[in-house]
């Protein structure tokens, strides 16, 4: 890393922009590095420009990194400039606004930044100060307008706006819960920035924006003066400008000398403004738009954003409305690819919104985006996400079909089960409203569409309308039909948030509208369910797995669905099963299990397979139904692999060392190991001897 001739000690410094040199200030080394000791508390000089700077010890320096000496260059480099400030360096801007180079750099002056790279490189080669030259992959910043232009750090006037009042004055409502973060945890990143708060640079130096308010006088010679010798003036107008002008520099300055700031305003400045300029609230304080929308309640964003933009926004609402300018803010997940790359424009890595409506519909893309997206939660994004919403789309769109594909028939009388049924779905939808409502209250928003999803699939389209939907070619009942399309009218509200395009267009169908009438603008509120209609719900709960519980037997056992079963149910004296206690759930188990008939038995049949219902026991006789000699095989099979797996079980408990120096919950798993097993196994053994009487 060094050596020594007779002209003394050499420190090698590793550098990627060798054209900025004129400009180096310090050379830095880790205080932790070993081979870099030997230059602590000495001085070096700058190549080429002679110049004596200092070694500084600063842990940023990578040790790993070249030589793990660093020439420190404040006015080119961000990090170098936060090194400079931290260690009270001197900062020399050696480029000119063009990119060449200027008189502080003492040579190359006048030359192109990039043909100074390449002539510096000779004349470091030429004064044997060129240790040795690699090709080197670098992070290089290119203009996003001008793709062939790299951009580099220079240093600038620029205005800055003192930040600790602002803070100041933000900070308290979301600490106090006054204004509300979802999710929560959000509330330490806000307090982390607001708590170590930096100025805040204002300017831009754009062709376009809001320009800055700030006029600078031209002096004697023509100039606008230099750092300290300017003289400007900050105001709303030229007019302005000149009287604050002749008030502070004197009567004899005219409108001539003034010469605005060619600055524009950072763009988060004039978005900070939002809730009060939309409502014209600075122009025209205590307008009547303004005194009935502001605040407004809630705040929708990414929390990227959450110091650039809510964080200002609650500052400026603060400090010139005296309020808060929202009373809560929901933070999205941000849109994330495969790789977990933030998407956007630069990178390309977004799909075209436009084609993926065109694809999979808007509520599909919609339905897809927000059920995968949890509050706070990045989102992998994926094309099945929205395929999942258009196959949503696709299931409403279907059942809307089928009820309006059924006929009607006035004389025929509603059935008892499609009775219960509808009471059954209204109660269902108004637990599940209750639930939405709650999920609303708490910003669970994916929660809430997950519950609507599930009402419609499952409850709806899955139980509901396969109990009351007549046979094949047959007519229904027009109370059940009329009670089925109000249903239908329930759900499309719950959906609309979430999927208003196929929910209004379907509303729109379901019934003769008025002109005007529309789903979006349509009042929709529910009672709570009372307590008859909650029990109702528990029974109803009990009746799907009592038909799962059939399903399954018949899947097991390989009996086909239309092949009629009788279902027995093991009852007591006291017998609460809940076809004794709602007779009229017992049509609805019979249609949708396929039983030709529901029996009530005090003790089970010979050659039956039972299963539990919590402590309710059903059980259905197999009969001829099934290949005897075939389910003697398997049960037996799977005793004999459980006969073999207690074996070991219990060899394991038996060992004295392994149950005192085990932990108790390994101990105990064990048991409850053997406890199960020998429970499956009495199971089988009752299995197989009944089988063996058939």
């Amino acid at each position: 890393m060094w050596h020594k001739d007779e002209k003394g000690y050499y420190a090698i410094v590793a550098t990627t922009r060798p054209e900025t040199i004129m400009g180096d200030t310090a050379m830095c080394i880790n205080p932790k590095d070993p081979k870099n000791q030997w230059l602590k508390g000495h001085k070096v000089i700058v190549p080429l420009v002679n110049r004596v700077i200092p070694v500084i010890e600063d842990r940023y320096v990578d040790i790993e990194f070249g030589t793990g000496c660093l020439k420190v260059t404040p006015a080119h480099d961000v990090n170098d400039y936060a090194l400079g400030k931290t260690h009270n360096l001197e900062t020399i801007d050696i480029f000119n606004p063009d990119g060449t180079i200027s008189e502080a750099a003492g040579i190359y002056v006048g030359m192109d930044r990039m043909d100074v790279r390449k002539q510096i490189a000779e004349d470091l080669t030429a004064a044997g100060l060129m240790d040795h030259i690699e090709d080197y992959i670098n992070k290089v910043g290119y203009s996003e307008r001008n793709q062939d232009t790299a951009v580099e750090p220079r240093l600038c006037m620029q205005w800055f706006l003192s930040m600790k009042h602002m803070a100041d004055i933000a900070l308290p409502p979301v600490l106090n819960g006054e204004l509300k973060f979802y999710p929560t945890k959000y509330v330490t990143t806000y307090k982390n920035w607001l708590e170590n708060i930096q100025d805040w640079c204002i300017s831009r130096q754009l062709w376009w924006g809001h320009r800055i308010p700030a006029y600078f006088i031209k002096q004697n010679d023509g100039s606008l003066g230099d750092g300290e010798n300017e003289k400007f003036v900050v105001a709303l107008t030229p007019e302005d400008a000149l009287a604050k002008a002749q008030e502070k520099y004197g009567k004899d300055i005219t409108a001539d000398q003034l010469v605005r700031d060619e600055d524009a305003l950072d763009t988060w400045f004039s978005s900070w403004l939002w809730p009060i300029s939309l409502f014209d609230g600075i122009n025209n304080p205590g307008n009547e738009e303004i005194k009935y929308y502001y605040p407004t309640n809630d705040l929708v964003t990414g929390p990227d954003i959450i110091f650039f933009w809510v964080a200002r926004m609650i500052m400026a609402g603060c400090e010139y409305q005296h309020e808060i300018p929202f009373r809560n803010v929901y933070f999205t997940g941000i849109v994330r690819d495969k790789l977990g790359r933030k998407m956007s424009k630069s990178l390309g890595n977004s799909p075209d919104p436009l084609e993926l409506i065109e694809k999979y519909g808007a509520d599909g893309v919609r339905m897809g985006m927000m059920l995968a997206a949890p509050a706070g939660n990045d989102i992998l994004y994926d094309d099945s996400l929205s395929a999942q919403g258009l196959a949503f789309c696709n299931k409403i769109w279907n059942a809307f079909r089928l009820v309006q594909g059924w006929t009607t028939d006035n004389s025929l009388e509603q059935s008892l089960s499609s009775k219960k049924a509808i009471e059954w779905m209204n109660a269902k939808i108004k637990a599940v409203y209750e639930e939405i409502n709650d999920d609303y209250k708490k910003y669970r928003l994916n929660e809430a569409l997950m519950a609507a999803f599930k009402l419609f699939t499952d409850e709806f389209s899955g139980w509901y309308l396969e109990v009351i939907k007549p046979a094949y070619q047959q007519p229904i009942d027009k109370a059940t039909y009329d009670a089925t399309l109000n249903i239908f009218d329930q759900l499309l509200h719950i959906i609309h948030p979430f999927m208003p395009f196929i929910t209004e267009e379907l509303w729109q169908h379901i019934a003769e509208r008025k002109p005007g009438e529309a789903l979006m603008v349509d009042v929709f509120k529910l009672d709570a369910p009372t307590e008859a209609e909650k029990e109702l719900l528990a029974q109803f709960e009990e009746v799907k797995q009592v038909i799962s519980g059939v399903r399954a037997v018949r899947q097991t056992k390989n009996i086909g669905p239309r092949e009629p079963l009788t279902l027995q149910v093991v009852v007591s004296g006291d017998d609460d099963a809940v076809v004794t206690k709602c007779p009229a759930l017992g049509p609805i188990i019979t249609k949708m299990a396929g039983l030709s008939e529901i029996a009530y038995v005090t003790q089970k049949s010979e050659g039956t397979v039972a299963f539990m219902i919590g402590t309710r026991e059903y059980a259905i006789p197999l009969g001829s139904l099934i290949d005897v000699a075939a389910e003697i095989a398997k049960a037996e099979a799977e005793l004999k692999h459980l006969q073999g797996f207690i074996i070991g079980v219990q060899k394991k408990l038996s060992n004295e060392r392994f149950v005192a120096n085990a932990p108790e919950a390994v101990v105990a798993l064990e048991r409850k190991k053997e406890s199960d097993a020998k429970e499956k196994i009495a199971t089988l053994e009752q299995t197989i001897a009944e089988l063996k009487k058939l």
